[in-house]
């Protein structure tokens, strides 16, 4: 029941990939599992992962513990590799000689492949498994405001966001279906209808905001609990929830509340949670977080009854996927407009595995904490970008600020008003800039806390604005070439053995966009490299750093608002962007 395929090596070859890896980016030395699961709170930075851990069996987790993983990777000797398993499988690569990898079934299927150049191996990958389609002009418009509260908290927000004339795109409002006080703070009721009370004229709110073009985006996923309609028990009754190996309905344990998991190999429970999606949508809703997709359990009772349920656990991502797709583009064919024009839906997920970019329209990283720490917090939001985007999630994203907060007596992870300013600025180069309270948004500090923050987020909203004409163009890449929006150097510079050692320190936007972003606390610097081969101008200065004839590195300032970004010598996109920023800040 097991098979093992052994690959030569070398001590100095590069291995990247594996899908969102969040502590490395190369895992050269390491022993990588392929599953998907919770990333787990600490992820191995102290002393969170221990107390977590105490609470709760293992919900600390590790270094390798990720929502989504893939067993693929490519290599700095230009060597690409994919199975096409679900079963569980294993990549060891402790050995410096050889590279072994195990699946824990019977066969092997998989391929590999040829190419020149990272570029060429990332297209002939995502040729293989499936490419994300181009996002909508409107998400482009602006900051995503994520928050909660009701009605009159979003009119109360917005109110002031207009008064600081800041670029909004949507209002996430992930509450919409009502609230619950859990042990870890505020949750969800999972419960997929509006909640009328919290949210009074929901309605309303929802056509409100889109005559000032603004959009709403919602949250769901595929577990249900009790409310109002109460879904719950009408898939209880339909038999429509995975079940025990002895009987009865698999409740999945989520903080303070139990939940069951829709069935999605079930046809029947498919069509209806589809018609649920629907009706969200028919509020006027843009689009939604489609939340989870991790939890199958491996010993669960499945409707197609011919599939083993620990083979569909790391598919079941991919399910919950494609039923949003489809629901998506159903409704978009059903709506176009009199001009025949398709006004796009957006969902994104934090859950996948190998062919979930096919399906997915966006990501986002999961659950960070609220730190600045190397395992889970600002510094794993930026390894998770770049080594899924080099395992095809070619859009991506993480929460500003992160959202795992502890606030105990004992142990305090909650967000500082300068960790949150310097994840404005990181997100500010990203594909989307979506803000997130945390699960306890009373101890941390928000976009709205005071006018420091107000301000500062006016100031990272209006840059990420002002180059939404290069990202209008980078997002039609993925579609053709697989090419993330957020690279690693890696991508462009593959023989240059420093950016082959390079983590979380730097990355590119596109090819024209250098980011050296501030991760740390109290720093006002940091240092950047420049490969062999480009000149880079500084965005704040026109000063120009690096050659054509050899790689080079400098210490720039970064005070806040100034984060260290850089342009390609001889590119329009800076002159465009600075241009731009400008008429931003003035008007």
């Amino acid at each position: 029941n097991r098979v093992q395929l052994t690959y030569i090596s070398h001590r100095n070859e590069r291995f990247f990939g594996f899908g969102e890896q969040f502590s490395c980016l190369d895992l050269k030395g390491r022993r990588v599992p392929i599953l998907v699961q919770e990333q787990g709170v600490g992820r191995g930075d102290q002393p969170i992962t221990a107390a977590a851990n105490i609470l709760s069996y293992r919900s600390g987790g590790s270094w390798h513990t990720t929502y989504a993983p893939s067993p693929y990777y490519m290599t700095s000797d230009m060597r690409c590799l994919f199975l096409e398993n679900y079963e569980y499988s294993v990549f060891d690569l402790r050995r410096h000689d050889r590279s072994d990898f195990q699946v824990h079934s019977g066969t092997m299927e998989g391929r590999i492949l040829h190419g020149q150049t990272p570029a060429e191996l990332l297209m002939r990958y995502t040729e293989s498994i499936g490419r994300m389609r181009e996002l909508p002009d409107w998400i482009h418009q602006g900051a995503v405001i994520g928050m909660q509260g009701g009605t009159n908290a979003v009119k109360k927000i917005h109110a002031e966001l207009k008064k600081h004339d800041i670029p909004i795109a949507a209002f996430w409002l992930q509450d919409w279906v009502g609230q619950r006080k859990t042990s870890i703070g505020w949750q969800l009721w999972w419960n997929w209808e509006a909640d009328t009370d919290h949210y009074q004229g929901w309605g309303e709110l929802v056509q409100e905001l889109k005559s000032q073009g603004i959009r709403t985006m919602t949250y769901c996923n595929p577990l249900l609990a009790s409310k109002r309609r109460n879904l719950l028990q009408e898939a209880l009754a339909e038999s429509f929830l995975v079940r025990k190996p002895g009987g009865g309905v698999y409740m999945i344990t989520n903080t303070s509340f139990d939940a069951g998991v829709i069935d999605l190999t079930n046809p029947k429970a498919r069509c209806w949670l589809k018609e649920i999606l629907r009706d969200m949508i028919s509020t006027g809703v843009s689009g939604w977080m489609a939340d989870f997709g991790e939890a199958l359990p491996f010993d669960s009772v499945i409707h197609s009854g011919n599939e083993n349920p620990a083979l569909l656990h790391n598919r079941f991502p991919e399910l919950w996927a494609q039923l949003n797709r489809e629901v998506v583009e159903e409704w978009e064919q059903e709506h176009k407009l009199q001009n025949g024009d398709i006004d796009k839906l957006v969902f994104f997920m934090r859950a996948g595995f190998m062919r979930s970019p096919k399906w997915s329209t966006l990501f986002w990283e999961g659950d960070q904490m609220v730190s600045w720490q190397r395992n889970d917090g600002i510094k794993s939001a930026v390894v998770g970008l770049l080594s899924s985007g080099i395992s095809g999630y070619s859009l991506n994203h993480s929460d500003i600020g992160g959202y795992t907060t502890v606030n105990f007596p004992f142990l305090k992870y909650v967000r500082s008003e300068e960790l949150l300013m310097r994840w404005m600025e990181l997100n500010a180069f990203s594909v989307i800039f979506r803000t997130h309270e945390g699960n306890d948004p009373g101890a941390n500090s928000q976009f709205y806390t005071n006018a420091r923050t107000l301000q500062h987020f006016a100031r990272c909203a209006r840059i990420f604005k002002a180059w939404k004409f290069y990202r209008k163009e980078l997002v039609k890449v993925p579609a053709s070439r697989g090419m993330p929006v957020v690279r690693h150097l890696f991508l462009h510079y593959p023989q240059d053995e420093f950016v082959q050692r390079i983590t979380y320190e730097q990355f590119l936007v596109g090819s024209e966009l250098l980011v050296v972003p501030v991760l740390n606390r109290g720093k006002r610097k940091v240092r950047a490299y420049f490969p062999a081969g480009d000149v880079w101008v500084h965005v704040w200065t026109n000063r120009n750093y690096g050659s054509a004839e050899q790689s080079s590195s400098a210490w720039i300032d970064a005070p806040l608002g100034l984060p260290a970004v850089f342009f390609k010598a001889g590119s329009t996109v800076g002159s465009t962007f600075m241009s731009n920023l400008a008429s931003l800040e003035a008007s």
